[in-house]
């Protein structure tokens, strides 16, 4: 009686079950097998170690749609700007500092007023007690009133008679009154403070009020005449 058939294991064969190649050593590395690609190389279609598949935004590019690095996002205000009708920086959202005006330069000064204005401002304003009057005004008056004083007395020293004295100091007494009123008031003073000029000494005082720069703001008798046109500022009296 025979026995039956099988795989000869003493000759390393396989049996029947088994799939060709089974127990066989792989290929050495680069050699490709049969009907295969080399071993390490990617297979077809597959993407390469580290490239992006395909339709994926490469590494650090911005998605489909949404905005770069530091652009402000769709609607929102640029960094540093304001948004119309918000309220100016300041904490919490309070309003902070208004903005500061342009620069219109510096304020321009009066200019100087001369004898013969000065003659016709105090003969215009013959017995008006009111208001203020520059240092230029009245001590321009006061030498026109001195020089018309001179040469009356000489005239009248040739004629004999004091008679363009008398008229010259009748007509101007009015005018020289008001304009030394108007004179304190320029310094904040009352015109009543002439009549200090009575006593012993008073008239150094007097001389000095009337000599006094006066206030460079307006006060409660009137604005500066100095700078009634602008907007008062430094400048010679």
């Amino acid at each position: 009686m025979s026995s039956p058939s099988g795989p000869d294991l003493t000759k390393g064969g396989a049996t029947s079950s088994q799939p060709a190649g089974w127990g066989a050593a792989p290929p050495p590395a680069g050699q490709q097998q049969d009907g295969g690609s080399p071993y390490g190389a990617p297979q077809h279609g597959a993407p390469q170690y580290g490239a992006p598949q395909y339709g994926a935004p490469q590494y650090g590019a911005p998605q489909y749609g949404a905005p770069q690095y530091g652009a402000p996002q769709h609607g929102a205000q640029p960094y540093g700007t304001q948004a119309h009708g918000a309220p100016q920086g300041g904490w919490n959202g309070s309003a902070g500092y208004a903005p500061a005006p342009p620069y219109a330069g510096p304020v321009p000064s009066a200019s100087p007023m001369s004898p013969v204005d000065a003659v016709r401002t105090v003969l215009a304003k013959y017995a008006d007690f009111s208001g203020r009057a520059r240092r230029a005004e009245y001590w321009w008056f006061v030498l026109a009133y001195a020089v018309a004083s001179i040469v009356a007395s000489i005239i009248d020293a040739v004629l004999g008679f004091p008679l363009l004295a008398l008229v010259l100091g009748l007509g101007l007494l009015v005018p020289s009154l008001a304009a030394a009123v108007r004179r304190l008031h320029d310094t904040g003073r009352s015109g009543w403070w002439l009549l200090i000029g009575l006593i012993p000494f008073g008239g150094i005082v007097v001389i000095v009020f009337l000599a006094t720069e006066g206030q460079p703001g307006p006060n409660r008798y009137g604005p500066s005449p100095k700078h009634a046109a602008s907007s008062w500022g430094p400048g010679a009296y």
